[in-house]
């Protein structure tokens, strides 16, 4: 009867978990329908890493909301790929290559940008790496320098050079993609758990020193969302059952809802928010 119990139990589990699957695709393919807002009108923004994932929809959301986006990756093919996609839409976007951590790649992007657009209001510093998986005193020290020369240092280089283009902005914002990692770390992704605990002090240190020429510096701190780049974290159905069960909405969260936050940081409704991380992450516990 135990097992019976249980067998129930589990069945209900799976079944309840399709249904809210269902639901959230639903409500993502719709989310361009219920967008009304137009906050970003006149704005120009760059999304780095913004061709696919949490940086594709945070892009397709400042667009939306009338913002004009720079699309930046690595790859000229992807980058093609999610222009495409957007103007597509009706979105106004344009593209270039841009690996954070090359100099002439990160100089590119902002001069393509004024070119394009004409100045920059809002940049989103999304880019990050998690080469490698396992406990923090297990890793190389090749590891630890990859992590933290991407997800740290390329943020902060991001954020100085921004600077001469965002002090002639009437709005400026800065938005760093930090991670539910950073206040409670994963031991299977321990190293990037701790960059992203470094742009929490990122965040807060920058906003201090920012704040005397009016740019606004936050950070977003997603949970597990469904994209590629945290398969290992639900590719399992062992893992996506521990997943689920640590979030009090007991669901993965989708990129489109990383999008709406982001956008409101960016916006005039947060020109009193700075020095802040808002967490996106379904309940998962973080702080009290």
């Amino acid at each position: 009867m135990i097992h019976n119990t249980i067998r129930i139990r589990f069945t209900s589990f799976t079944m309840l978990r399709m249904a809210i699957n269902q639901n959230i695709r639903k409500l993502s393919s719709n989310t361009s329908c219920l967008i009304k807002c137009n906050r970003l009108e006149g704005k120009v923004a760059i999304v780095t890493a913004s061709t696919e994932g949490i940086g594709f929809a945070i892009a397709k959301r400042l667009a939306q909301e009338g913002a004009k986006v720079m699309i930046s990756s690595r790859k000229e093919s992807n980058v093609k790929k999610a222009v495409d996609k957007l103007k597509s839409e009706g979105l106004q976007v344009a593209g270039t290559v841009c690996h954070v951590g090359k100099a002439e790649d990160r100089k590119n992007l902002f001069e393509k940008t004024k070119k394009d657009f004409g100045g920059l209001d809002i940049l989103v510093s999304n880019a990050a790496i998690s080469p490698a998986v396992g406990p923090v005193l297990e890793s190389t020290e090749q590891i630890w320098d990859k992590i933290f020369d991407i997800n740290v240092k390329c943020t902060f280089l991001l954020m100085k050079e921004s600077l001469p283009l965002l002090k002639c902005s009437n709005s400026p914002s800065i938005i760093i993609t930090s991670s539910i990692a950073g206040y409670q770390p994963f031991n299977l992704i321990g190293i990037y758990s701790i960059s992203k605990t470094a742009l929490l002090g990122l965040i807060k240190a920058t906003a201090d020193e920012l704040a005397n020429d009016g740019i606004r510096v936050n950070g977003i701190a997603p949970g597990i969302i469904k994209t590629k780049f945290s398969k290992a974290l639900y590719e399992s159905e062992e893992a996506h059952d521990i997943a689920v069960m640590s979030c009090s909405m007991k669901r993965l969260g989708m990129p489109d809802e990383i999008g709406g936050a982001t956008a409101f940081l960016a916006s005039d409704d947060a020109s009193y928010i700075t020095g802040e991380i808002i967490i996106i992450s379904g309940g998962m516990k973080s702080r009290l």
